[in-house]
């Protein structure tokens, strides 16, 4: 029986607005498939770029070192390639030429065969205002719904 991994980046959601949504493979080595079986992988702070060949790639994603790795262990903050379909990645690469779209990762997670698989968006960043806005509403939502359970 597998252990369901699931590692999200919850601040993408608050300082960025989600227009779609993808999910890619990750090209990844031995090492690292056995961290991210353990939880060890944080993407709060990545994003995808494009390199000069037309390839995506998710930068400054950080996977920890695996304990019984030794010599052969990966860099922790290295680029990984994304696997896509070529229609998707012309899409997002002709998306990403609009002025204020970027790809984030939203959720790392592993599929029912074992692979690791990232689920990243095409976003636009939020302004200040937006997220003050966003915190109102929550703090509405909260309010609202304690008065339900009262009466």
């Amino acid at each position: 029986m597998q252990k369901n991994i699931n590692i999200q980046n919850k601040k993408a959601r608050f300082e960025y607005e989600i227009l779609s949504k993808y999910i890619a493979g990750i090209q990844l080595s031995g090492t690292e498939i056995k961290s991210i079986r353990q939880s060890k992988a944080r993407i709060t702070e990545s994003f995808c770029e494009f390199n000069e060949r037309g390839e995506l790639f998710v930068i400054n994603m950080f996977i920890d070192q695996y304990s019984h790795g030794g010599f052969f262990n990966h860099n922790t903050k290295s680029a990984r390639k994304l696997l896509l379909n070529k229609q998707e990645l012309k899409k997002l690469r002709k998306e990403i030429q609009n002025v204020g779209l970027t790809i984030i990762p939203l959720r790392l997670f592993m599929t029912d065969k074992g692979w690791a698989k990232l689920q990243i968006a095409l976003c636009k960043g939020k302004k200040i205002y937006d997220k003050r806005e966003a915190i109102k509403d929550r703090d509405n939502k909260k309010s609202l719904a304690r008065l339900k359970k009262n009466y």
